[in-house]
Order: C-alpha cells, then structure tokens, then sequence
C-alpha cells in the first residue's frame, strides 16, 4: 500500500507496511527498522528538529542498555538463546554506529522519553527479525516489547541510557579541554618574558607578564578539567536499572537487577553500579543538575577568558593591542582591512548557550511530580547539547586563535613605562606621599612618571633600572630597610 502525507514521510509512492498497536493501524515505511509507536511521535513532535541520531553516544547506550537486559533474562531463563544472540547481533550493529538514521524521534517529547525507548525496542526487534530470517514487523516471531523491553520500563531503561551515554560521551570534552588548557600553558611559557600592565576595573593596576595572564587561564580550566574528571563518574554510574515503573522492580525477577547492571558495566566499560534506593533514583535529577551545573561554570569561565581575548587585542591602533589573534576572515562588509575576533565571540555564544540549557535543565529537574520525572527528554537534550557544544567550541578555539597568539612585546612594555600604575612598584622605594604627588602629577601633565622620578632625584637611574626589571615587578619582594 502507499502512504498517505499524514505521516512523517513523502506522500509520493513510498512503500508501506502496516503495524497496529493500541490506538489502531499506522503505516509505516516498508524499509523503516522502526515501527508504530515511533511513527506516532514522529508524527507528533516537530519541535527541536534534533533527532536521537544527533546523538550518537545516546544510542550506543541505549544499544547496550537492551543488550545486559536480554543477557540477564537469558541467564535467568526467561529469554531463549535464539532470541537473545538475534538481539545482540542487532544491538552490537547499534554500538557499532550502524543504523543511526533509525533513530527518528525528536529530542524534546512527551510521555517521559517512551517514545525513545519505543524506538530503540522497535529498531531492535526489527533487525533482530531480518537477522533470524523474517519480515519486519513479524513481531510474532520476536516482540519490541515482550522480548527487547523484558523486565524494563521506560522509567529505568531511559535514565540508565542518559548516563551512560554522557559516560561514553565525556571523554571527547575532557579531551578537549585538557588540550585547550596545555595550550594556554604554552602561552603561558613562550610569553613570560612579556612586560605588561595588569588592569583592574578596566584601569591601571600593576605590572604583570604576559604569561602569568595566559597562564592563570590554563590554571582555572585546569581546575575545572579535575573536579570533573573526578565528579563525573560518581555523579553518574549509579543507575536505575531493575526498578522498572516506579522504582518497585515491577515485572522483574529478584534477581535481574543486579545481574543487568553487572552485564552493562562489563558490556559498556563503565563502573556502573545499581542504586540503592531504586524509587529515590527513578524520580531524583539531582545528579544531572549538579552535572550541568560543571558544564555551565566551564562555559562561564571560558566567555571570561574570550572576553579578555578580545579586549587584548582590541584595536589595533586604538585599543589596547597587547596581542594579536589569528586572523580568521575579513571582517566587515563596508570597512576595509577590519579583521575581527570571530573565534572567541563565537565561543562567547556557545557559553550564552550552555548557560540557557543549564537554566532549563533546573527548571525539567524541578518539574517533576511523584514517582518521576516526565521532562528528562529535555534533561538529556540539554546535557547532550552542552557536551557537544563545549567539546566543539573549546577544539575551535585552541585550533583557529590559542594556538597562532603572538604577542606586541615593545608595545606592551612602552605602556606599563608610561602608565601611571607604575608608580605603585615605586611605591616601597619613594614613599606613599611622594607616589601620590607623582602620580597625580603625572595625570595633570601627561609626563611620565619614570620622567618625573628622575627630574625630582627621588631614584637614580640605576635603581629605577632594578626596581623595573621584570623578575622585581611581577613577584613578592623584600622591601628596603629604613623607609
């Protein structure tokens, strides 16, 4: 039979075979591994326009997740072995990358992520049937809910798939940001030598290198790239699976959910071990709150850093100019020669928009009623989005603009010789009244200050040249006696 333009695919002469489920008969495309139920939300939800194959780690997991079922049911006589080998053959074309473009449904959908679930069920029966020698949709044969779904809900199956799949997933943004932070280390290095103004407020502070300022960046993802190499697993391996519905194991053996978790860790790689409490675990975000919240302090710290990239080099004539960023593409359509800094304002919007999903994240993990949570569609979008984002965002940035950073030394220099924050060096050696004098001084005339030191004979040139020598600028040193 034909399809008709009512459902999710083009009405011009696709083959169809029809599935029946509890609301009636659909057709679905004859060549779909998915069947009814993800025809329906296919159907239904044309929100976010992201479908589950945007995220590929989420359907490994999902894979997998079906796989240390079937395995558990199998070991506790509940699966047949022909059953259970056509199902893993099919998950393992899963965890393989196979047959992505199976996985249809829209990100953000109602009915607290059973369409996912329904998905995953349907693609795997269906592959299951062709590798055993039948028709898709022959569910006689093998069922996507009696045999794929055995012993699980949606309401353990999904959350399990969620963490698991940020655990396969994290590696790529640790990855990425250990990179970007040796890289801004390496800065660090090659411009320690760099005299420079430090500013606080905007204004005049006191003498830096430019490779303390490089090297502080390095310091705090540094610190982010430990509390979530360190955070991650325990936020996320301890897993639901086994408590079915509501947390109560409903339609499970005794046994099954110790013996599904321990098939998925050895199955996945990962230390997942079954939560304690399964009803507290099937409705509590908390874990994935506190995870979004790690992702949204690292966006927040990489804007600042972009914001001061930019203002480094702001100009060229008149700005500040200490540095140069790499040139990436002209920059106006009407101004001529204007090249902008297109990479860090590009991750300036990433980290707006990692900050907007950490705030929807809280709001679906405060949207919860009872029992659980119906808004971890959104919960997992949002994490999934964040990591993939940030993961993209921080290679850019190391790649297109860290990495070819060169620094203005002469100019650097000449602007902390001419600014008035200098006289806070002189401070120790001139005293507090003669600085303020200077300093003001200075400000009236546009003279220097080094130029007003020398005039008055409060240092001679020999101690100036010390006192501004850039390893007596940038560090603690011992004050002179009898002042």
């Amino acid at each position: 039979m034909m399809a008709t333009p009512d459902h999710g695919f083009d009405a011009d002469a696709i083959l169809t075979r029809e599935e029946k489920d509890l609301l009636g008969v659909l057709p679905v495309p004859l060549t779909a591994y998915y069947g009814i139920q993800t025809q329906r939300a296919l159907d239904n939800f044309h929100l976010s326009g992201v479908p589950l194959s945007h995220y590929p780690k989420l359907v490994m997991a999902l894979a997998m997740v079906k796989q240390a079922a079937a395995e558990a049911n199998h070991q506790l006589g509940y699966l047949d072995e022909t059953r259970l080998g056509a199902i893993r053959h099919a998950c393992q074309q899963l965890v393989g990358g196979e047959h992505l473009d199976q996985f249809v449904v829209d990100m953000i959908q109602g009915g607290a992520g059973t369409s996912t679930n329904m998905n995953a069920n349907e693609v795997i029966a269906n592959l299951a049937l062709e590798h055993l020698g039948h028709a898709k949709g022959d569910y006689a044969h093998l069922h996507p809910n009696n045999h794929v779904n055995m012993a699980q809900s949606t309401n353990d199956a999904y959350p399990t798939a969620i963490r698991l799949g940020l655990l396969l997933g994290h590696d790529d943004l640790l990855m990425s940001l250990a990179r970007l932070r040796d890289a801004l280390a390496d800065k660090g290095e090659a411009f320690s030598g760099v005299l420079k103004m430090g500013r606080t407020q905007l204004q005049d502070a006191v003498p830096m290198t430019l490779g303390q300022e490089f090297h502080a960046f390095a310091t705090t993802l540094g610190e982010d790239l430990g509390h979530l190499e360190s955070q991650i697993p325990r936020l996320l391996c301890e897993v639901n699976l086994g408590g079915t519905a509501i947390g109560t194991g409903i339609n499970s053996d005794p046994r099954y959910q110790h013996l599904a978790v321990e098939r998925l860790s050895t199955i996945s790689g990962q230390p997942l071990v079954p939560a304690k409490d399964l009803i507290e675990a099937t409705s509590d975000m908390g874990a994935f709150v506190l995870f979004s919240g790690m992702l949204k302090r690292l966006a927040v710290k990489l804007s600042k850093i972009c914001n001061d990239l930019r203002l480094l080099s702001s100009g060229p004539r008149a700005g500040l100019n200490e540095i140069n960023l790499p040139a990436r593409q002209p920059g106006s359509s009407i101004m001529p020669g204007k090249v902008n800094p297109v990479i860090p304002e590009a991750v300036n919007q990433v980290a707006f928009e990692v900050i907007g999903n950490d705030l929807a994240l809280t709001m679906a993990a405060e949207g919860g009623q009872l029992q659980l949570n119906v808004m971890e569609p959104l919960i997992a979008y949002k994490l999934f989005d964040s990591i993939r984002l940030l993961t993209r965002a921080m290679n850019m940035l190391r790649e297109h603009c860290i990495v070819g950073i060169t620094a203005n030394e002469a100019h650097c220099r000449e602007m902390v010789e001419k600014s008035i924050g200098l006289v806070t060096a002189l401070n120790p050696h001139i005293g507090y009244d003669n600085a303020t004098r200077i300093a003001r001084e200075a400000l009236a005339t546009g003279r220097s200050v080094l130029e007003l030191v020398l005039e008055e004979n409060l240092l001679d040139e020999a101690s100036l040249a010390d006192i501004l020598r850039p390893e007596n600028m940038i560090a603690p040193r011992l004050k002179p006696l009898g002042r």
